[in-house]
């Protein structure tokens, strides 16, 4: 079929729509995906729902079907098929059957249903709620169906909640490949019933430099293969060859060479337990290694790689189902590729790379599809030299995370921050970026996060589509409230549709330039340009030109644009610079410019002394008609009374300033409150205020405990 782009929610079909002059973002899948509420049904449909911890949240496009025994949902196939997979939940504690009719008629297979792999509590990651609602089952149809056809599930006795049906033509089984070493000549038993552990080992053995072949069947290993190196895998094809254990491949290194493809590797994982090793891999597979066209699920984790994994390449596959992150480039990667996946409900990060011990340098995901991360981020990179991340799909993330996530996050020591060239080029995000409760604030759909550390990486986003986001399309933020600056940041053709509040929510210091951003229906505001924490510096829009549909900025920092709720218009008793980052050309000691800002009246700004002129200046985040100011002095009797020399100059763009209020002597004192007004002229309209101070009666040095600016 078609590359697949967005998810066209009308049709119910993960449809091809390529973006102009670009290539399209997604994997080549060899199924079509069809929305269970696009479908016809006797059940209800829940949804849309956003809120964590719900149901409805976690689906595919957050809607799905609820059926209670003898409701069904029928769906029309939409090409030729032979097979089916369900994605579905269950309530917890229960399993069951859906009957499975095609065309009219019962077939005399059913579809098990289980919620054995669901519900998952990991109580030790803030923020988290129980998860992971939904679980993946497979069925061969045992007939060929053609487009327009109609195969409908009916719930039995268990109440089940459909959210989406993949149908696919599956190939018939491969053959052995001449001269290699079956398993099954080693004594493993294709039933499934007898533990072919140590037949997979001689096997190995047997065939190093060659093929290890896996023919159709079921085998259980009770325990993991290492010494992996220098041999092919294969198996019969993914809906053939079936390899039941949790624990698949653990070893720390490997000459290399290691070829697996062609088969399903199914597990018992329940809950996450991040001490144990229950993931395909687990490690290292060794340099000119690939991994292709296997079905990975219920695991901890599909692919945890560490040590040598040099030009890797993981291609052609599906992740489904893993309670932690469906691929993790643990360090050390270089010239790894992770192309043309697709990852579906995945408990953490559904393609990371954490460049934990030794920076991962060099290597990229690309066209991958990833649906359904339920706790963190689809794609997530966490340091490193050099990565790309180009012509994904991502969509439905659900919980403390973005859709795609370029952080210096580090986690554990040591850590390689994010370097060189950072590429993030035509991806796709659908229904990305979700709240953060540890923040008590939303995530963006693509999200630049100097959450340790500066970002000092050049860091190119382009060609990038967001459909729909519940929240923000951009985030700029130091997401661990040190207010570390994200720098160097070209935003550079992007189409944003429907986003729920803001184009861009910047709220670290630091400099990004945006070009050929068109949005269109945007909930509140173009922009959200308030510092995290409050005072810790301004984050610089440049507009480079082509730009589109997102001028406005959010107008009150003191409040979180929701979702479609419209800027609200200006308050003109809100304090405009309180909170708002603030500078000086000097400060003395510890009353720094923040201080004049800080809503404490006891607190103080005071310039280097014996200096004069000093000037102190604050950024009010968007340009606005100021008309008055109150300055203020602690309101202590120990401060006497003095008269401050003061200018007041303002600026749109903070470079070129005008002066507002000429020179004027201002009177603070104790016994009225130590404050002074100053009245701007009408048609004052500024962003940066500066307050130049040339003289103090009372101290040889500019003194401001509150500078506070009002639209009346």
């Amino acid at each position: 079929m078609s590359v697949l782009t967005i998810t066209a929610l009308s049709a119910g079909l993960l449809t091809a729509v390529t973006p102009t002059a670009h290539a399209a973002s997604g994997a080549t899948l060899p199924f079509t995906s069809v929305e269970a509420e696009s479908a016809t049904t006797t059940g209800a449909k829940i949804g849309p729902d956003y809120t964590q911890g719900t149901l409805a949240s976690e689906a595919s496009g957050r809607q799905a079907v609820r059926l209670t025994s003898g409701q069904r949902v029928e769906f029309t196939v939409p090409r030729a098929a032979n097979a089916v997979n369900v994605a579905y939940s269950v309530p917890d504690g229960q399993s069951g059957s859906l009957d499975v009719y095609v065309n009219g008629t019962k077939l005399a297979r059913t579809l098990a249903v289980t919620s054995k792999y669901s519900y998952i509590d990991t109580s030790w990651i803030p923020g988290a709620k129980q998860h992971h609602f939904f679980d993946n089952a497979r069925l061969l149809l045992g007939q060929n169906l053609q487009a327009g056809d109609k195969v409908a599930f009916q719930a039995t006795g268990t109440q089940v909640t459909v959210d989406v049906a993949d149908f696919e033509q599956v190939a018939a089984a491969a053959t052995q490949p001449a001269g290699s070493v079956s398993v099954t000549s080693k004594g493993a038993d294709p039933s499934g019933n007898g533990d072919s552990t140590q037949a997979f080992r001689d096997a190995i053995s047997a065939a190093q430099g060659g093929v290890v072949w896996i023919p159709p069947g079921d085998y259980k290993l009770t325990s993991s293969l290492s010494g992996v190196q220098n041999v092919t895998l294969q198996g019969a094809g993914s809906w053939h060859t079936v390899v039941h254990t949790s624990r698949f491949i653990d070893q720390s290194s490997s000459s290399g060479g290691v070829h697996i493809k062609d088969f399903a590797v199914i597990g018992e994982v329940t809950e996450r337990v991040d001490s144990n090793p229950d993931n395909f891999v687990n490690g290292a597979l060794g340099p000119g290694s690939s991994v292709s066209g296997m079905w990975l699920q219920h695991l901890k984790v599909g692919l945890w790689l560490m040590g040598n994994n040099d030009n890797l390449v993981v291609e052609n596959n599906r992740i489904l189902d893993t309670t932690a992150d469906g691929l993790n480039l643990n360090g050390n990667a270089r010239g790894v590729r992770v192309r043309n996946n697709f990852l579906r409900n995945q408990g953490d990060d559904s393609l990371a790379m954490w460049s934990l011990y030794a920076p991962d340098t060099n290597s990229s995901f690309e066209n991958n599809t990833i649906s359904q991360p339920n706790l963190a981020n689809g794609i997530a990179i966490y340091g490193g030299t050099d990565i790309a991340v180009k012509n994904n799909l991502v969509s439905d993330t659900n919980a403390l995370g973005s859709g795609i996530a370029i952080s210096n996050q580090k986690f554990l020591d040591p850590f390689s921050p994010l370097a060189g060239t950072i590429t993030v080029d035509g991806n796709t995000l659908v229904r990305a970026g979700a709240m953060n409760p540890n923040w008590n604030h939303p995530m963006g759909a693509l999200r630049v996060d100097s959450y340790d550390s500066a970002i000092n990486a050049t860091v190119n986003i382009t060609n990038t589509t967001i459909t729909d986001s519940p929240y923000s399309a951009f985030e700029f933020v130091s997401g661990g409230g040190q207010g570390y600056p994200v720098r160097n940041v070209t935003v550079d053709g992007a189409t944003v549709r429907n986003t729920g509040t803001v184009v861009v929510q910047a709220e670290a210091q630091g400099a990004a330039t945006f070009r050929n951003v068109m949005a269109t229906s945007v909930g509140s505001a173009g922009v959200y340009n308030c510092p995290y924490p409050a005072s810790s510096g301004t984050f610089t829009l440049t507009d480079g030109g082509g730009n589109s549909g997102w001028s406005s900025t959010w107008s009150d920092c003191s409040t979180w644009p929701q979702p479609g709720q419209g800027n609200p218009a200006p308050d003109p008793t809100r304090n405009l610079a309180k909170g708002r980052p603030a500078t000086a050309t000097g400060s003395q000691d510890v009353y720094t410019p923040g201080k004049a800002v800080d809503g404490d009246a006891n607190s103080y700004w005071e310039s280097t002394n014996n200096a004069f002129p000093q000037s102190w200046t604050v950024d009010l985040g968007s340009t606005e008609a100021v008309r008055r100011l109150v300055l203020k002095l602690p309101p202590s009797a120990a401060w006497g009374a003095r008269t401050q020399t003061v200018t007041v100059l303002g600026s749109t763009d903070g470079s070129a300033y005008s002066t507002v209020v000429g020179a004027t002597g201002y009177r603070f004192d104790p016994a009225t409150g130590n404050t002074a007004t100053v009245t701007l002229p009408s048609g004052t309209n500024l962003r940066y205020l500066r307050l130049s101070v040339s003289a103090n009666t009372g101290w040889p040095a500019g003194q401001f405990s509150e500078v506070e600016a009002y639209l009346s």
